[in-house]
């Protein structure tokens, strides 16, 4: 029986499940399961059964060029507060919903084989629990999102409310998406695998309207929004 589970690959975003702390095992396994597809980048929640080194752990998931992003509060927790490494809550149910409408529009500036830009709107507050998720492009979200929701798009993101939860854009490794919100609460932020826990987003953008972007040091950049 192997070690490790991985679930919930959902634009390039994904959940690693330890029942052993054997680095070697774990190195040996993860070699087998993700030889069969391209999991670079990809965003990583790290989960575990069993007391785990967190710093040796996050290391080795680097060597394989995945990206923790954070741990799930338990076994891992106490080390993970230890280092300022990101928490989310313990398993609850997680209901994925569907957007409340769509629209695929070609680009107002045509680029050579430019792919159309897909856009899911969704006008109902999104709850504690419920996930939003585009793999082909943006999220317009007209009202606002409860802490324990998140939001994640392969492009940009626009919250016309008060952005709670965890909001992910890019997740598929876009580096030129934006998050776009009326009023700023997040528990997490996250743009192409560069994130950014409640305490470390800049005390004078919480609760304004921003908007959010990476530079080119792939550094999260703050900007107020004129509203």
């Amino acid at each position: 029986m192997a070690d490790i589970r991985i679930t919930g690959r959902m634009v390039n975003f994904s959940r690693l499940t330890f029942e052993t702390n054997d680095l070697g095992r774990i190195r040996q396994q993860l070699s087998t399961i993700l030889a069969g597809d391209d999991y670079t980048g990809t965003l990583v929640i790290i989960d575990s059964t069993v007391e785990q080194d967190l710093i040796e752990l996050i290391q080795l998931l680097l060597e394989f060029k995945l990206q923790p992003i954070a741990a799930v509060d338990g076994v891992l927790g106490q080390d993970a507060r230890t280092i300022q490494f990101p928490i989310i809550p313990p398993d609850q149910p997680i209901q994925r919903i569907t957007a409340s409408s769509q629209n695929t529009e070609e680009p107002t500036v045509q680029v050579s084989k430019a792919k159309p830009t897909h856009t899911v709107y969704h006008d109902e507050m999104l709850r504690t629990g419920q996930s939003l998720i585009e793999e082909n492009g943006d999220i317009v979200l007209t009202s606002s999102m409860n802490s324990g929701s998140e939001m994640i798009a392969s492009g940009n993101i626009y919250i016309y409310g008060t952005a709670r939860g965890r909001v992910i854009a890019g997740a598929s490794g876009e580096q030129n998406a934006r998050i776009f919100c009326h009023q700023l609460e997040s528990e997490l932020i996250s743009i192409a695998g560069t994130f950014c826990v409640a305490d470390d987003i800049p005390k004078e953008y919480l609760k304004k309207a921003v908007q959010i972007y990476l530079n080119q040091h792939q550094e999260l950049v703050f900007e107020p929004l004129a509203i």
